[in-house]
């Protein structure tokens, strides 16, 4: 109980809050300590964001073994297995974090949705609403995304090798430390002629397609 306390002082919240709560506490906490918001130079700074990162995903996935089904995770029902009795194959269901690959959510409205280190790879997310989403070390490689709007979406390290991003909205969107090698960008919006308003810090863009059609070199 001292722990599960603790957890949710770590996210600002009162005890017994609501999952959607948690969810979106952990959203707010993760954006704000971002490393990689941070100056490059103050490396004491870093060390502590990252600190504060590891102590808040804790706290989320402490919180969220308490419930019967992930935060924030939208899977088809098809996929759903049946329920058990057994607290070990709950747990484990808890903490499986794949999502079949290829799946097809062409248009599809994800708002702020949750997919941090899941399984994407070969999904259908063309025209999808993914705006303010959270997919952080999410698996897109190959992934559909033609016109998905990716407004402010955080996609800090996620796998986007050969991704299908064009025409995507990108504006707000971070994309540091992200692998978009191979890539497609093409007219995707991520910004004016002057300013770029997408995070590409650290970002591996070797063969990617840019939006005005010229390819970076590997």
């Amino acid at each position: 109980m001292e722990d599960l306390a603790q957890c949710y002082f770590w996210l600002g919240l009162e005890p017994g809050a609501s999952l959607e709560e948690v969810n979106q506490a952990y959203k707010d906490l993760a954006f704000v300590w971002h490393p990689d918001r941070l100056p490059p130079e103050n490396l004491r700074l870093r060390e502590k964001a990252q600190e504060k990162l590891k102590q808040i995903n804790h706290a989320r996935d402490r919180l969220r073994s308490q419930s019967k089904s992930p935060i924030g995770v939208w899977t088809p029902s098809t996929s759903r297995k049946p329920p058990t009795s057994s607290p070990k194959a709950r747990s484990t269901q808890r903490e499986t974090k794949a999502e079949p690959s290829g799946i097809d959510w062409r248009g599809a409205s994800l708002k702020e949705r949750d997919f941090s280190r899941r399984n994407l790879s070969g999904a259908n997310l063309a025209e999808a609403d993914l705006s303010d989403t959270f997919m952080h070390n999410t698996n897109l490689q190959d992934a559909i995304l033609t016109r998905a709007n990716l407004f402010r979406a955080n996609l800090f390290q996620a796998d986007l090798r050969r991704a299908n991003l064009a025409e995507a909205n990108l504006i707000g969107a971070d994309l540091s430390g992200a692998d978009l090698r191979g890539a497609d960008l093409r007219g995707a919006k991520w910004g004016t002629a002057t300013r770029r308003l997408v995070k590409l810090t650290g970002a591996n863009l070797a063969g990617a397609i840019a939006p005005d059609g010229t390819i970076y070199p590997d």
